[in-house]
């Protein structure tokens, strides 16, 4: 497979092969078209609908919580209730452990979408002391008696919270994440890469591979490390496994893991897992129990719609099946699996594929099992919707990923179809969206479902360093893909046709010196280094300074008590003259005095330090 092979591809080349990469982005998610976004606008708001607001979102022991509900022109009720429980279960009216509480009207809205009215209602749950969960249903009583039960935008009706002090793990806003392929980042010592005829075979990276080179990682200067699924799996990525609590033996052992978190861990470095508890593999024994016998005790774990040949599954892939995780029986077996891992082997977190899946109410019980588990894990999602739901997780994750952000960073730094007002308008509402949360934002410049930021570039280094100067300098965590660093891309865009050759952004890692970008690399290492050092990155405010659309400048400040750090950024591919906010401003990488004017090659940038 020459075409296939791993090596370095020179900026030309890349240029050339890129010639027809498209101005947008490939969007993973349930909301990538307008006709999407507006079935889902409507569907929100019509019927008896509660979108988790609560006030706080995230109840703290002894706090009562406000609720809000809506009802649409769908839901013609008068009175609406709250039915809740403190024992765990599921409330059910009449019974003896389901408490009952009236709401107020408080506000009637006219909804042009819609072209009806559609009325507010405001409960309070009362407060409840540590560690208790409120489990509750929400439902309307119309003119003629009819019970309706509040919905959120996926139809789930059970809702609940859990009363705690849990918050973001502090080390969790000091971390450099690097992001491992495991099949793609590094054989065993001793073994070099397989050549599979197909980009979806096997390449043969292994936990051994990963172990052999935490030297380089550490030298890079990342202090934690996201690995792909590592469990039992017919397929090169992983995320469909027949086994969540077992290793893929192509991958290695549980030894191997084992020397992995201990080795990383005394070197300083956390070690999370992808875990995907929406759906499994269709060769999973209990999926393969369900559709051979239908009084088998897995049926349930599964969402059948014609059985045996009609169920539920992750994005109309039939080898994907989807779990269903409001059957309790299912629920624990993904909640104790997660579990195994941060007990079993002391994994420090996890990324959660997919967490858009599962419900609300599936997060509050995993957020609650893994935090009493160990309370300075780190659980972040992979959820694809909009900035209003990603913060419903607050209190129920610790973080998610920031899509939104890379959508951005990607239009203004690779395809160049933002200028710098309309990425300030957007940095500036978001940052003040998700303020004072207790909940992370991961950034990202590329990951594994998307073309890589340099092939989308062109191969241009400059803009892939011009986008990676931007994202280390914001609050964000930061996650570098492999080998973004040294300069990996791909050869064709993962848009072939009408599919998406996703394998196309997971080439082999580059580990020959020849074969990688080393200035780029040195570059990667001084930006790491910067991050670490510096509290006005990882935890100061920022404000901009200077936002110029038609030349293509663009800079911000970022501010703590003990330093302020100057970004300067060339957006336009020609030399630029900056003139900097005050003076005294030092090279952040170097020490050296900065000039008064900065003239900054295409495609450049600066970064100052003050204090």
């Amino acid at each position: 497979m020459t075409d296939q092979t791993p090596n370095k591809l020179d900026t030309q080349t890349i240029t050339a092969l890129s010639a027809s990469v498209s101005l947008s982005d490939f969007i993973f998610g349930t909301l990538a078209s307008d006709q999407q976004r507006l079935e889902a606008l409507i569907r929100g708001q019509e019927g008896l609908t509660f979108e988790y607001q609560m006030t706080p979102r995230d109840p703290k022991p002894d706090q009562p919580v406000q609720i809000e509900i809506t009802a649409g022109p769908a839901a013609p009720v008068l009175e609406v209730f709250i039915h809740y429980t403190l024992d765990g279960s599921t409330p059910q009216l009449g019974a003896d452990n389901t408490r009952t509480l009236p709401t107020m009207r408080s506000k009637v809205e006219w909804n042009t979408l819609l072209w009806g009215y559609v009325r507010h209602f405001q409960g309070e749950l009362p407060a409840q002391p540590e560690g208790k969960t409120v489990r509750f249903l929400v439902s309307g009583l119309t003119q003629d008696g009819t019970r309706l039960w509040a919905q959120d935008e996926r139809g789930r009706t059970v809702f609940s919270y859990t009363l705690d002090r849990y918050t973001v793990p502090s080390w969790a806003y000091d971390a450099v994440f690097y992001h491992i392929f495991l099949d793609r980042f590094a054989p065993t010592p001793g073994r070099k890469f397989l050549l599979p005829e197909r980009l979806d075979e096997f390449f043969g990276g292994t936990l051994r591979g990963v172990l052999s080179k935490l030297d380089y990682l550490s030298e890079l200067g990342v202090n934690a490390l996201w690995l792909s699924p590592l469990y039992p799996s017919p397929s090169h990525h992983g995320y469909d496994a027949t086994n969540f609590r077992a290793i893929e033996p192509r991958l290695g052992t549980r030894n191997d893991l084992k020397a992995l978190v201990e080795e990383a861990h005394r070197r300083g470095m956390k070690i999370i897992l992808d875990f995907v508890p929406n759906h499994t593999s269709n060769k999973h024994p209990f999926f393969e129990a369900a559709v051979t016998n239908p009084n088998s005790p897995y049926r349930d774990y599964y969402l059948f719609t014609d059985y045996p040949n009609g169920y539920k599954t992750f994005f109309d892939v039939p080898s994907l099946p989807q779990l269903n995780n409001e059957y309790p029986p299912a629920r624990r077996y993904v909640i104790e699996s997660a579990l195994y891992w941060l007990q079993e082997f002391g994994i420090d977190g996890f990324r959660l594929d997919y967490a858009y899946g599962p419900s609300h109410d599936f997060w509050t019980d995993y957020y609650a099992a893994v935090k009493r588990a160990n309370p300075q894990s780190l659980h972040f999602g992979e959820i694809v919707e909009t900035p209003r739901l990603l913060r419903t997780y607050e209190g129920i994750l610790d973080g998610v990923l920031d899509f939104h952000w890379a959508q951005n960073a990607r239009r203004l730094f690779a395809y160049q179809s933002m200028n710098a007002a309309a990425f300030e308008q957007f940095l500036n509402a978001h940052e003040a969206y998700f303020s004072g949360r207790n909940l992370a934002r991961f950034s990202f410049l590329d990951n594994h479902d998307m073309n890589r930021f340099l092939w989308a570039a062109r191969g241009d280094i400059r803009r892939l360093m011009l986008a990676a100067a931007c994202q280390f300098t914001l609050s964000a965590i930061p996650i570098i893909y492999y080998g973004s660093e040294v300069g990996l891309s791909q050869r064709r865009d993962i848009r072939q046709g009408e599919r998406a050759i996703l394998e196309e952004s997971r080439l082999p890692m580059l580990w020959e010196s020849d074969q990688q970008q080393l200035e780029l690399l040195a570059f990667y290492k001084r930006l790491i280094r910067l991050r670490r050092e510096s509290p006005a990155l990882r935890n100061g405010t920022r404000s901009a300074w200077l936002v110029d659309a038609p030349n293509g400048r663009y800079g911000y400040l970022r501010r703590a008590s003990s330093e302020t750090v100057l970004v300067a950024l060339n957006l336009f591919g020609v030399p630029q003259t900056f003139d900097l906010p005050n003076v005294g401003w030092r090279d952040a990488f170097t020490g050296a005095p900065l000039a008064p004017k900065q003239h900054l090659e295409p495609f450049g940038f600066v970064i100052g330090r003050q204090g």
